[in-house]
């Protein structure tokens, strides 16, 4: 018998389930923050290993650097850091108390005129930076930084003074978007998804879901890829599906599509998953050692992405 107050480890996978492989690819590559992450969401792995992993990311600033985000390296503290970090945190349910209150300290300090984030600050200038996230001398707001922060404070019910203006500005950017890109609509759905006001929020859904299929943004038959153009800018293959953009099915962006077209979207990421056990890395990857650390973190996505769904994982 175990003994009293130990924890009880799950059943191990079958052997050549999805989990099980993935499980191997990560003990083998990942760093020790998604092993950490990867063993709270599959192995009944416990909070806190996951909070003293993230807390090697964080700085003096309440920020986080370090390369948490792993297109960004050097130990600067970054917006996209931070949303990085927020995410875990919201992951394992600790994304409150005074480590988000310092984490709201270091977005009043770092924010623009009008209360939202830039992608990336100044203080990234000499440090590898990938080659499509441009630093320049004075950033401007950035739906893709502000969007999921909001959205995740919001999502814990979290209240500080900078949310007031960071969510007017998020409001304004989402419900002007007309010509787009998948990763700001997803940053824009990251909004959506918690923003308080949700016939607001519905209406705005709405307004996106239409924008999508117009601009043909989601690849709905994934069979026939050739027929959708990637965005300019992305790589080649960079494609984007309907579970890209609805994660869960509670999400406001699953009533875009037909139950027909995400199943084909979940069919073709469960076949995504690689011979070692990983899933892809669809952007453009510039060094290899992003590639490395990235697609630990793309398979945890992909294995709670169809978790969601109810699809067979092991």
């Amino acid at each position: 018998m175990p003994e009293p107050g130990a924890s009880v480890l799950p059943p191990t996978p079958p052997a050549h389930s999805p989990l099980f492989r993935a499980e191997q690819f990560v003990w083998l590559t990942a760093r020790v923050l998604e092993q950490r992450l990867f063993a709270y969401h599959f192995l009944n792995g416990a909070a806190d290993p996951v909070e003293t992993a993230l807390d090697a990311y964080r700085n003096e600033d309440g920020g986080y650097g370090h390369a948490l985000e792993p297109d960004l390296r050097g130990p600067v503290s970054q917006p996209l850091h931070v949303g990085h970090a927020l995410h875990v945190l919201d992951a394992v349910e600790r994304c409150g108390g005074q480590r988000v209150d310092r984490v709201c300290r270091y977005l009043t300090s770092v924010s623009t005129p009008d209360g939202a984030l830039p992608a990336v600050r100044t203080g990234q200038r000499g440090y590898p930076t990938a080659p499509f996230i441009p630093v320049v001398d004075d950033p401007p707001s950035s739906l893709l930084a502000t969007g999921p922060v909001v959205g995740l404070l919001h999502r814990n019910e979290v209240w500080h003074a900078w949310l007031f203006r960071a969510t007017d500005f998020c409001w304004q950017a989402v419900e002007s978007l007309e010509k787009s890109h998948p990763y700001e609509i997803e940053a824009a759905v990251a909004f959506l998804d918690s923003a308080p006001d949700r016939p607001r929020a519905e209406a705005a859904a709405d307004r996106l879901g239409r924008l999508v299929r117009d601009q043909r943004l989601a690849v709905l038959e994934p069979d026939n890829l050739d027929s959708y153009a990637v965005p300019t800018g992305y790589a080649q293959g960079e494609h984007h599906f309907p579970h890209d953009y609805a994660r869960t099915p509670r999400s406001l962006a699953r009533a875009w599509f037909t139950d027909d077209e995400m199943s084909r979207s979940l069919d073709h990421l469960a076949g995504e998953q690689q011979e070692d056990g990983g899933w892809p890395v669809r952007w453009r990857q510039w060094t290899p050692g992003i590639l490395l650390e990235a697609r630990p973190m793309v398979t945890i996505r992909a294995l709670r992405t169809l978790r969601a769904y109810g699809r067979h994982i092991g």
